[in-house]
């Protein structure tokens, strides 16, 4: 989504640029203007694409199935690659069959007689029975494994265990093992040097069908309410990658991100250590505090320490630990904070949390008591 902002932005600038007005004066951009803005939006994601790809940067800004860092994601890149392999054989034979056939028997000017009439031929017909079915065989034998592969359902006791449970529209993050509970990251630890640390996710749903999918670290799993689907990853690469629900669950489907942090082992047992500890207790914000445990907060999230025990909204224990707020819809900084819980529907219009309505005392009360959640 980050990347279709950003080429909006180019794309309204680059179609107001002083060259393409001169082009359109000069007659020489004969294109609407809904074809310009389709032709300007598909260049631009492209070269954000390249730009994405070519980039040593720590966050993959777009999600990029074709540059994996873990084997079910590598899995499902060869596959893609087979199967796009075997189609584009069979476009270029079809089409030189087709130009062939055009120019051998294009009409000429000393036709005279109808040509010979042939009417069927054992070998075409059985070559184009046979050929087709071994084209499906090995799509078959070849997707099965893949799939096999993926849904492995024996635990490795070294893997690191973590249910997901989707909501509209936000994820929620539970280390059972760890006693740890986030919201919308999901951190991991590296597998290098021989040392493996796989990942195997528990997929559920609070409400209705959600997808989760990191396209850089495994396959589009679909999260079922009732059911427990699971998946598993195993990054070989640190860095940030970015993922979303992939299937369309209500009004902010599109604003359901997600984001992977990968650490370096010693890292991610650091980061276990701090989101076990308790929320921090800060005197100067004594009085945020107590607006925070007198209204309506209290029923939908939790903060350890507190009477804040709610399980409808995210928890909030180590709110500041978080890269973003709203499930990616806005950066945790100190305005967002305050604005989002000023007006949430100005970040997620249909965002199911409320306005809190409060004054502008008790809402930089309650900001400044968020802030000291770390």
């Amino acid at each position: 989504m980050q990347g279709w902002n950003v080429a909006r932005a180019r794309m309204t600038s680059a179609s107001a640029s002083p060259i393409a007005k001169r082009c359109r004066r000069s007659g020489r951009l004969h294109l609407t203007g809904a074809a310009r803005t389709t032709v300007s939006a598909v260049a631009t994601c492209v070269l954000q694409a390249a730009h994405a790809l070519a980039a040593d940067g720590p966050v993959n800004a777009i999600p990029n199935m074709f540059a994996p860092v873990s084997p079910p994601a590598e899995g499902i890149r060869s596959l893609s690659f087979l199967v796009m392999a075997i189609a584009a054989g069979i476009f270029v034979t079809v089409t030189a069959v087709l130009f062939w056939c055009v120019w051998r028997y294009r009409a000429r000017s000393d036709d005279e007689h109808e040509p010979p009439q042939v009417y069927g031929s054992n070998q075409i017909e059985w070559s184009w029975t046979i050929v087709p079915v071994l084209i499906v065989l090995v799509l078959f034998l070849a997707t099965a494994r893949t799939i096999n592969e993926l849904q492995a359902s024996d635990v490795p006791p070294e893997a690191l265990r973590v249910t997901i449970v989707g909501h509209q529209w936000w994820w929620e993050i539970k280390y059972p093992d760890l006693g740890v509970v986030t919201a919308n990251e999901l951190h991991l630890p590296v597998s290098r040097d021989g040392a493996r640390r796989p990942t195997y996710l528990h997929l559920e749903s609070a409400d209705v069908i959600h997808s989760f999918w990191l396209p850089q670290l495994s396959g589009k799993t679909d999260v079922v309410p009732n059911r427990r689907n699971l998946m598993w990853m195993e990054p070989n690469q640190t860095g940030v990658f970015l993922g979303q629900c992939a299937e369309y669950c209500g009004t902010q489907h599109a604003k359901m991100l997600l984001r992977a942090i990968v650490h370096e082992p010693a890292e991610f047992d650091g980061w276990v250590a701090a989101q076990k500890k308790p929320a921090a207790v800060v005197d100067t914000v004594a009085a945020g505090r107590a607006v925070f445990q007198s209204t309506a907060c209290i029923n939908c999230h939790t903060v350890d320490g507190t009477n804040a025990n709610g399980r409808f909204g995210p928890d909030l224990t180590h709110l500041m630990s978080r890269t973003t707020i709203g499930s990616g819809a806005a950066a945790n900084t100190p305005e967002n904070l305050r604005a989002w819980i000023d007006s949430p529907d100005h970040f997620k219009p249909g965002v199911l949390m409320p306005a809190m309505k409060l004054d502008d005392g008790d809402l930089d009360e309650l900001t400044a008591y968020l802030l000291t959640l770390k």
